[in-house]
């Protein structure tokens, strides 16, 4: 028998004008309501009583902070005339939905990039108030329905944040993640399938899976049932603690099978803070570069081990060069944390997020050494820039971006300007209408040849084109010219 694994992210994709038909779902509930619903339990010491209890004030703590997100966006839709072998596309609105958690209580929620992939509108629903998982709660059709904007996305480590302007929101608490433990019962919180408010359960399987051995990506295993929907619901502790963000499982028959993966704790925090402050993520260096020893190179070289990290190159001036390290040392440990292997080692240096010196233990001629290495955060003189940005006065909705004109004042504290004109991006926003493939700290210089002076003038430029037209921007980016083209839709 042939098996088939399948990663699927669980995000749930429809198209507009589906009817849905759960409308008849409450009749057959309150049909068999018991006559003592609304009587509260006499206590219990019956363990298995006290573990429910327990949930429930688990449940009455998280769900204020989960929310479901609603995804308007165009896509390839299903055409009759493709069974016919027409070969026609036709592109046609689509509606996404998902999940996401309040981290911070201004407003930021953390969901998947996946989830908001290709947004050209973002909404939220937010539980009411009093939501705690009970009957009454369940069968109430009050709900919170916001609009939020995208303040940066990560594609590489499937992270989104979201930001909803001018509220003050409940938000749920990130465990330590190197506390967390295989076997630790852990919820899993979320719309699968579109039903908001659906709970599950079940234990860490794994605290760290590699899915694939070349990548440096680590995930928490979790045999707690997920599903389509709950992409970018919060795994959550007893503590009430977020263990991950939910993000896809493997499967044979693209259902739950109880392989769910979740983004750890300690990568959440790194993009939560990097996001919020500049848009998008930076990554420490320490001024080496590092190899994986192989069998061949260990002969080769006489090495004293056959596996692990050795350092490449030392970069002149560098802190690892100022700090001792020297070609050819094998890396122990890494702050505390063994370096048996480079995606391991990749992954601690990418989402460090300390201003402390790196703690490196170094194998060199058979003797351990330790070295205590700086690290230096590439900076731009364009960060600053973003809190310049109004969600409104800013917004470029066609392009789906919030620009900050260049002006005297930015021309001149920003070193790194190719010309003193032009737009910076400073964050994604839902809104556009086709995939536009600009990043945070981009500088927008020429629209199809047009030099661009002013977000107006952009806008000006964008609306007097009709769907179909091809588009080329030049742009700055780290400091290069390069241009982007794309298809208006």
């Amino acid at each position: 028998m042939e098996w088939h694994t399948v990663m699927t992210p669980t995000r749930r994709l429809t198209s507009f004008g589906i009817i849905s038909f759960l409308s008849c779902a409450a009749f057959v509930a309150l049909s068999g309501l018991p006559a003592d619903a609304g009587q509260k339990p006499a206590p219990s010491q019956d363990p298995f009583v006290r573990m429910n209890e327990s949930i429930d004030a688990l449940t009455k703590k998280v769900w204020p902070s989960v929310v479901q997100v609603l995804v308007s966006s165009y896509g390839p839709r299903e055409d009759s005339s493709a069974d016919r072998g027409d070969g026609n596309v036709t592109v046609g609105r689509q509606q996404a939905t998902g999940s996401g958690f309040v981290i911070d209580p201004d407003g930021y929620i953390i969901t998947n990039a996946h989830v908001v992939s290709g947004a050209r509108r973002v909404q939220i629903v937010l539980p009411a108030d009093n939501a705690d998982g009970t009957l009454k709660t369940a069968l109430s059709g009050r709900t919170y329905l916001m609009t939020a904007r995208i303040v940066g996305i990560t594609t590489e480590l499937d992270l989104a944040l979201l930001k909803v302007d001018g509220q003050k929101l409940p938000a749920l608490p990130l465990a330590t993640y190197s506390q967390v433990r295989q076997g630790e019962t852990v919820f899993a919180f979320g719309s699968p399938i579109g039903m908001r408010n659906s709970l599950t359960h079940g234990l860490v399987s794994a605290v760290a899976r590699q899915i694939d051995p070349d990548s440096p990506l680590i995930y928490v295993q979790t045999d707690a049932p997920i599903n389509p929907g709950n992409s970018g619901g919060p795994l959550v502790n007893i503590r009430g603690e977020v263990v991950g963000v939910n993000t896809f499982i493997v499967s044979q028959s693209g259902g739950n099978e109880g392989l769910g993966f979740a983004v750890p704790s300690a990568t959440i925090r790194t993009v939560f803070r990097q996001l919020k402050e500049y848009g998008q993520l930076r990554r420490q260096e320490v001024g080496m570069s590092i190899q994986t020893i192989t069998a061949e190179m260990a002969k080769g070289l006489s090495l004293p081990r056959n596996y692990g990290v050795i350092v490449s190159d030392v970069w002149p001036g560098g802190p690892a060069e100022k700090a001792g390290m020297k070609v050819g040392d094998i890396l122990v440990s890494v702050d505390g944390q063994p370096a048996d292997n480079l995606p391991t080692v990749n992954y601690n240096f990418r989402l460090r997020d300390s201003t402390e010196n790196v703690q490196i233990v170094v194998l060199r001629s058979g003797k351990e050494m330790s070295l205590s290495v700086a690290t230096v955060e590439q900076r731009s003189d364009l960060d600053s820039v973003s809190s310049m940005a109004d969600p409104e006065k800013n917004l470029v909705p066609e392009l789906g971006l919030l620009g900050v004109e260049i002006d005297p004042r930015i021309a001149a504290g920003a070193t790194g300007l190719r010309a003193p004109y032009g737009i910076i991006v400073v964050a994604r926003a839902a809104g556009a209408t086709t995939e536009v493939p600009l990043q945070p700290r981009d500088v927008i210089r020429s629209f199809n040849n047009r030099d661009i002076t002013s977000l107006q003038g952009l806008r000006d430029a964008v609306r007097a084109l009709t769907p179909g037209t091809p588009v080329t921007l030049q742009i700055q980016r780290d400091g290069r010219l390069m241009y982007v083209s794309f298809t208006l839709d």
